[in-house]
């Protein structure tokens, strides 16, 4: 590779060092955003290099879309990127802006709030190895002991904790843990029969066949029982710019449930929506979950974009509703209900979806407040046409998601925020 220029063009917007380490600049930057989740490995940090020799960085937004377009291959990194781009390179005071956003700050002060996910990644990305081990207290003269066998356990935590609000390390052990949760279900009685030797029923056609080989004579009765089936999962994601995080552990979660073998369904159908509706159900087919994911994206288009829950459903109605709904599908719809659009055409699709299914099932991270209303316009419309209205941001509630669908009265949090609609 030819080397770097040892003088480089003085850029006052970019706090870059000039003393022709700009190569060592670019790699330590990209491991940063590898610490903060992003997919980089060595030989794409050698292109970055060749980039932005080629392209230069007089001007900032050059050098920006310059290194994006090297380093970023998922619609969802922007933001981490963007945020570490920021620290990296913009902010001269990033250590004490980064400790600023990992220490937590008295309330009531100008800095009271909580840091915004993709900042958090960044700063733990950044500080990943750098900050000291803390020194012991020389006024003590001794290390303080803290008896934590009452608290709560790492994974105990991880389980309540809001996917939003993860760090990538503790992304990929929840990620660990969504693949080994199961969904069971209960199998569905069917109208028809097949023999049994104790089955309660009577078989009359069977017995008749069996006089006949004994001369008309009935010597024993034939008996059945009702056959079992297993339903259809079909699963509506939200993949609009408020349901990134959400949807994306949700996707791994289902992904797990569609390559679990054994465990009940008879297949999984999985879409996603958000200005449009993909059909992602081939994707999941893929053993590997990152392979399967990276291929979901790469068609859903509309990832982290606007919301368009109507025309979305109407389009599932339309298209798909009659090959994947029949004969008793369970139907998942994980959204947060934030839609700009007709409600009164949005609640005219979630009806018919409704009549379409056996059980509709309504996941939204918004629950995680406790002081849920359903105030928006999109969530009145839909909420009294689903089964069961339950959280879906951590993995706690994904877990219960299972004791939900095997109870067939479970409504969740429905009765009561109906309550508050009729108020």
């Amino acid at each position: 590779m030819k080397p770097l220029a040892p003088t480089m063009v003085t850029y006052p917007a970019l706090d870059i060092p000039e003393d022709g380490k700009l190569a060592q600049n670019i790699t330590h930057f990209a491991r940063a955003l590898r610490k903060a989740g992003l997919p980089i490995g060595p030989g794409r940090i050698l292109d970055t290099i060749r980039a932005v020799e080629a392209a230069g960085f007089t001007q900032r937004e050059d050098f920006y879309h310059t290194l994006h377009a090297c380093l970023v291959s998922r619609p969802e990194h922007r933001t981490i990127f963007a945020e570490v781009f920021r620290l990296f390179w913009r902010d001269p005071q990033f250590l004490e802006h980064m400790m600023s956003l990992l220490i937590p700050q008295v309330k009531g002060t100008q800095d009271d709030r909580a840091a915004a996910p993709a900042e958090r990644r960044a700063a733990e990305a950044l500080l990943d190895g750098t900050l000291p081990p803390p020194a012991k207290d020389e006024t003590l003269g001794e290390e303080i002991t803290i008896d934590a066998t009452a608290t709560q356990s790492a994974e105990e935590r991880l389980r309540t904790l809001d996917f939003e609000l993860m760090s990538t390390a503790e992304m990929a052990e929840a990620k660990r843990m969504l693949a080994r949760l199961s969904l069971p279900v209960k199998p569905l009685v069917t109208r028809r029969a097949h023999a049994a030797n104790h089955g309660k029923a009577i078989d009359l056609r069977r017995t008749l066949r069996q006089s006949l080989r004994q001369g008309g004579e009935i010597t024993s009765l034939a008996r059945k029982s009702p056959s079992t089936r297993w339903p259809n999962l079909i699963v509506l994601c939200d993949i609009s710019g408020s349901m990134a995080d959400y949807s994306r552990m949700v996707l791994h979660f289902v992904h797990a449930v569609a390559n679990r073998k054994g465990q009940g369904w008879a297949r999984v159908h999985a879409f996603t929506f958000g200005t449009r509706l993909t059909n992602i159900t081939r994707h999941l087919a893929r053993r590997d979950v990152d392979a399967a994911l990276n291929a979901a994206g790469a068609q859903a288009q509309d990832w982290s974009g606007g919301t368009r829950i109507g025309p979305s459903l109407r389009a599932f109605n339309r298209d798909w509703s009659r090959r994947v709904l029949g004969q008793g599908a369970v139907v998942l719809l994980i959204t947060d209900g934030l839609d700009r659009d007709d409600s009164g055409a949005l609640a005219k699709e979630i009806e018919r979806l409704h009549l379409s299914c056996r059980r509709l099932i309504w996941l939204n991270p918004l629950l995680r407040w406790t002081g849920f209303a359903p105030k928006a316009a999109g969530i009145r419309a839909m909420l009294p046409h689903v089964d069961s209205f339950r959280a879906g941001h951590s993995i706690a509630s994904l877990e219960a998601l299972g004791a939900a669908i095997s109870t067939p009265g479970d409504s969740g949090d429905k009765a009561r925020l109906m309550a508050l609609l009729a108020d």
